[in-house]
């Protein structure tokens, strides 16, 4: 058996791992990065999950930077980003588009900046678990099985692998039928007409979201889109949903579509994954005849793209040490261990029926993540990242999100880097010592630190 050894192993290669490997790294850690896919991005990249939301609270606050930011401004530099934007569906205050196509280069680049070694068609199969620490990970590969070992694990794998194969208690889904959000399988179109799209958007608000910013879609740029009711409701299409959700770009005639869903599935049983890529790629065709023969400005578009993978909101999640609440968010309670905040609202698309339940921050916007969400029980050198860290199923409705992964990615990185170098475990260091860490590092952890970024 191959054989390599580390001072981190980050498990996932999706922005929550992306962003702890480089944090990992960059505290000096000898940090190895774990990715099944042939690149890096995980959900943003496999799955389409465009554009990342949000990095703002409804007000305009900038909450979320450190790591996260960097790339978007080296996105920027390389013209793959405008920046954040006005949301034009209006859910959120900001949302920012990206090329997932620069992200994917960019990202190795940096992490060959930081060190990192990086291992893409790596199959993470197995823990090995002695007593309560993790001392290996093994991998399934084309050259054979390699054995991964290290002082700390960062589970970033989305759906807890790691954790459960570690023997760690996890959660699934809600409360009482353990149903998950559904899955989406995501897909562009070109050849769309927006300035035909935005003229009927004015001319017919009735038919879209009732936050669209209408007084201001004269001048501002065509972001995203939720409506067209009486369309959808018309075409009795098999999906349950109620309307149709899309977002501009990259191109200056695409479009990024967010309509299917597939319920009453578990994507952690291969089984229903299977079922799911099916009915997700099926309903997509079924998607697109459907805009391009009935939406006004749809009618020369066609699908350029559809994910490699269906897109996952919900699977697994750990039995952390503590489990944020949708009280924590809706009322943006504050936490002394907080390692990221966020001001993505609740946003819990239905299990089982057609609608979406939305529950918005109150005070300032934000809510703090603490760092006791990252730390699993029984196993006492690992930590989570992204969207397995511990919540409620409420909750996770607004921790999922890419922005907020990313922090708490960052958070976990630096930890580990920490853990690592003081021979210690994660739950051991010192809370405030990671903040000043994170803080240094361009993490916003306060109202009053978010204060100094401009309000869009």
């Amino acid at each position: 058996m191959n054989r390599i050894d580390a001072d981190v192993v980050v498990c996932g290669g999706g922005p929550a791992g992306i962003n702890a490997a480089l944090a990992a790294g960059r505290t000096g850690a000898k940090t190895v990065l774990i990715e099944r896919y042939g690149f890096l991005g995980g959900m943003s990249t496999a799955a389409l999950v465009y554009p990342w939301m949000t990095f703002h609270t409804t007000g305009g606050k900038q909450v979320i930077a450190g790591i996260a930011q960097e790339i978007i401004d080296r996105l920027m530099a390389e013209h793959a980003s405008p920046g954040h934007v006005r949301d034009t569906v209006g859910f959120v205050r900001t949302i920012t588009p990206y090329d997932p196509e620069v992200y994917k280069v960019l990202i190795v680049d940096m992490l060959r900046e930081a060190g990192v070694k990086v291992l893409l068609h790596s199959l993470m199969d197995e823990a090995v678990v002695e007593g309560d620490r993790i001392v290996a990970v093994r991998l399934a590969t084309k050259s054979g099985k390699y054995e991964v070992t290290a002082k700390q694990f960062v589970d970033a794998t989305g759906d807890a692998d790691l954790a459960y194969l570690s023997g760690v208690p996890c959660l699934q889904g809600r409360d009482g039928d353990s149903l998950t959000q559904p899955m989406t399988m995501k897909f562009r179109m070109r050849g769309v007409d927006l300035a035909k799209v935005k003229r009927y958007m004015i001319d017919h608000p009735d038919e879209f979201y009732k936050k669209t910013p209408f007084d201001e879609l004269e001048q501002l740029p065509l972001s995203g889109v939720l409506g067209y009711f009486k369309h959808w409701q018309e075409a009795e299409l098999p999906i349950n949903r109620d309307q149709v959700l899309f977002f501009t770009g990259p191109g200056p005639d695409e479009v990024l579509v967010n309509t299917t869903r597939v319920q009453g599935l578990d994507s952690t049983k291969l089984e229903d994954l299977t079922e799911g890529e099916i009915q997700g790629r099926k309903q997509v065709r079924m998607v697109a005849d459907f805009m391009t023969r009935n939406l006004p400005g749809f009618e020369n578009a066609s699908i350029s793209s559809v994910g490699a993978q269906i897109g996952v909101r919900e699977s697994r999640r750990i039995d952390g040490q503590y489990t944020l609440q949708v009280d924590d968010v809706v009322s943006g309670r504050t936490f002394d261990d907080c390692i990221a905040r966020s001001g993505y609202p609740i946003d819990i698309h239905d299990p089982s029926g057609k609608g979406v339940q939305a529950a918005w921050v109150q005070g300032d916007g934000a809510y703090d993540i603490p760092y006791r969400c990252l730390i699993p029980k029984g196993i006492v050198n690992l930590l989570t990242a992204g969207r397995c860290i511990s919540t409620s199923h409420e909750a996770l409705a607004t921790t999922r999100l890419t922005p907020s992964c990313m922090a708490t990615g960052q958070a976990a990185g630096t930890a580990a880097g920490m853990a690592s170098a003081q021979g210690i475990s994660p739950a051991e260091i010192s809370v405030e010592q990671l903040q000043e860490h994170l803080i240094r590092d361009g993490a916003l952890l306060s109202s009053g630190q978010s204060s100094t970024y401009s309000v869009i």
